[in-house]
């Protein structure tokens, strides 16, 4: 448990309840703020600090650890929140689905230190403990048939691992992989990758992400045309069994 939350509400005589009141959330979605791990989205966190009158720091140290680049910290704390992620990929695989060679492949060529390539892998894997935990959110991910054919720096051994790993996640009971073949050629992907991420509370907040940066979409309006556009590329993608068969395909190709 969050013991320092906890004791900080004890003393403070606040209950998840009277929190949830005084912020605007669903009292579940603060009574999941005492587990393990679970830290409120940014623009909670200082409220909660401000009613407890504690530092965030006190209350939640590891946020002050935390690895991962400043520009996608929002962004884990909404996975942290997420009871279901739909996650579609054109080039890579997705972050919360990446073997560790993988992601550090992904970083090659890049300027960064080694140490910054360590500290950014462990990041993204430590990411994936929200897959792992009692009660996961539902991940549907999309990828593009390409993300399975094309070559890591000739390391076929990376390949065939990071597609195995696939196969083994899309058969967790609350992951689905599917793949949107090659043959179907051009359809609604080929705009760029995305993640909507549903919240406990019923709200919707998407990811946008580019060359130049990342962006957390929040409007209704624009989360509802990026909706439409993941059912219309779901609806390109192979189903789950098919796509599993895929998967242990390309695994036993780059063997």
């Amino acid at each position: 448990m969050n013991h320092g939350l906890i004791a900080a509400m004890a003393e403070a005589g606040e209950t998840a309840e009277s929190l949830a009141g005084q912020i605007g959330v669903d009292p579940k979605t603060a009574q999941r703020w005492v587990n393990p791990g679970r830290v409120p989205q940014p623009r909670h966190r200082s409220r909660v600090a401000a009613i407890l009158g504690r530092d965030v720091g006190d209350l939640w140290p590891d946020v002050l650890k935390r690895r991962e680049p400043t520009w996608l910290r929002a962004w884990v704390d909404i996975e942290r929140e997420a009871v279901a992620l739909r996650a579609f990929q054109l080039a890579w695989v997705p972050g919360l689905l990446q073997t560790e060679a993988y992601a550090r492949a992904t970083l090659a060529g890049e300027a960064l230190t080694v140490d910054e390539v360590n500290e950014l892998v462990e990041a993204r894997l430590g990411r994936q403990a929200i897959l792992h935990r009692q009660r996961p959110p539902l991940l549907v991910a999309v990828i593009d048939e390409a993300v399975l054919r094309r070559p890591a720096y000739g390391d076929r051994e990376l390949m065939r691992e990071q597609c195995a790993h696939l196969a083994e996640c899309g058969e967790l009971p609350s992951v689905q992989v599917h793949v949107v073949p090659a043959e179907v050629g051009m359809y609604p992907g080929l705009g760029g990758p995305f993640t909507i991420a549903e919240l406990g509370d019923g709200g919707r907040v998407a990811h946008v992400d580019s060359q130049a940066q990342a962006q957390i979409i929040e409007q209704p309006s624009d989360v509802a045309s990026l909706d439409r556009r993941w059912e219309r590329i779901r609806g390109e993608a192979l189903p789950r069994g098919r796509s599993l068969e895929m998967l242990r395909e390309a695994a036993r190709s780059w063997t």
